[in-house]
């Protein structure tokens, strides 16, 4: 028989797993999630997460992802970054031992800023992975001059016109803020299993984290990170292009480099929408030598990187950083050689290369300074908002510009 400072001890610890996950007591041993539906019980001390499926016909709660899957499995052995996505023929039974496609989410979690060819691949991997069960892609929600200048909103815009295969599965979230959240909200939609698609590079990152706090922010039975594949910087096709190399090109006002790294999806109208929104996000005005190349894109600097990170110039102890792969914000507590130890304000430790890191943006207004929430798609403000971007004082202008010229 259980002591009554057993029972509290067994309460608390499942409060505090509860608290984390943003779960309300129905004051009967119950939980609650922020839409009011029952998802878990107190047992033994943890949270055991009730069986959430909905049968045909149902609404689909708005935190749930769209489309899932049976991929090859990492589980908690990591793959060899140079090994491809790998998808397995058969799509499981839900038999003990085996993933259901019902049981399983796919997602994907990245910054896209902006979009290019390159990260076709990636979603292409995760519809893979997916095999017919529920996607949903979470771009990240930061904004900052330097490697963030697209606003969610307009990223997301361009990523649909980009990506039309996947429109319905890129997911507007603005409580998506990092991987956390969107593991916490596949958890929360009562999946068994998740598979989590990343760049080859980011693999074990993204495997480690997950799999560090399993059990405590969410439960899965099985947690896979796949790689997308390989990714070769040096690369001239899509394996080689990146968000780095396209704002590269607008800092150089290389227009044709930049065309390179978008899909023939974009027509050059919106290709040259995009081109002037990263410009203006980033806040060239003309073009120019741009002598902090590590900040914008570190990749092609990292002399530069390295040399302000010795220097103390930059990521000194209690500075709050955000990583760009996870999205996690943190303060440092140490600086190695090449990488940092950060926590988290819910005390959650993670640690980043220098390279992945930048310095967490807080309130960043953006380059408009109108609010989000007045820039939806296909408002007068949305107009207003894109005509600035692009540098365009009169609507009839405007549309004369973008308007498909005849053969």
């Amino acid at each position: 028989m259980k002591s009554f400072f057993q029972f509290l001890s067994e309460a608390s610890a499942a409060s505090t797993q509860a608290r984390k996950l943003n779960l309300k007591s129905d004051g009967h041993g119950g939980w609650l999630d922020s839409r009011g539906n029952f998802v878990a019980t107190t047992e033994d001390g943890k949270l055991k997460f009730a069986d959430k499926k909905k049968s045909k016909g149902q609404e689909e709660p708005t935190a749930k992802p769209r489309a899932a899957a049976q991929p090859e499995p990492t589980q908690q052995k990591v793959a060899q970054p140079e090994e491809p996505a790998r998808v397995s023929g058969e799509t499981g039974t839900g038999e003990e031992g085996t993933e259901s496609v019902e049981d399983t989410a796919t997602v994907v979690f990245g910054r896209f800023n902006p979009p290019t060819v390159g990260h076709g691949k990636l979603l292409s991997a995760a519809r893979a992975a997916a095999a017919g069960g529920d996607l949903a892609i979470y771009p990240s929600r930061t904004q900052d001059p330097k490697k963030n200048p697209l606003d969610p909103d307009m990223k997301i815009s361009f990523m649909k016109k980009m990506f039309p295969e996947y429109a319905d599965d890129i997911i507007n979230d603005a409580e998506m803020i990092s991987i956390f959240n969107v593991l916490g909200a596949a958890a929360e939609g009562g999946y068994k299993n998740v598979n989590i698609v990343v760049g080859s590079d980011r693999q074990s990152e993204f495997d480690n984290l997950a799999q560090k706090y399993n059990g405590e922010l969410y439960n899965f039975e099985m947690i896979n990170v796949i790689s997308a594949g390989v990714r070769d910087a040096d690369s001239s096709g899509v394996e080689g292009m990146s968000a780095s190399k396209m704002r590269k090109a607008v800092v150089d006002d290389d227009f044709a480099a930049f065309r390179k790294g978008t899909p023939k999806e974009l027509d050059d109208g919106d290709t040259t929408a995009l081109f002037d929104a990263v410009r203006s996000g980033m806040g060239i005005k003309k073009k120019k030598e741009v002598k902090e190349m590590w900040e914008i894109a570190p990749k092609y600097d990292p002399k530069g990187l390295r040399d302000n990170y010795i220097s103390g110039n930059i990521f000194n102890l209690g500075d709050i950083v955000e990583n760009l792969n996870t999205g996690l914000i943190g303060e440092i507590v140490r600086r190695g050689t090449n990488h940092l130890i950060c926590v988290t304000k819910e005390n959650y430790m993670f640690k980043s290369w220098i390279r992945d890191v930048m310095e967490a943006v807080v309130n960043y207004a953006g380059p408009s300074g109108v609010p989000a929430n007045q820039r939806e798609v296909g408002t007068d403000s949305h107009r207003e908002y894109t005509m600035r971007m692009t540098g365009t004082s009169g609507i009839k202008n405007f549309i004369n510009k973008y308007k498909k010229k005849k053969s």
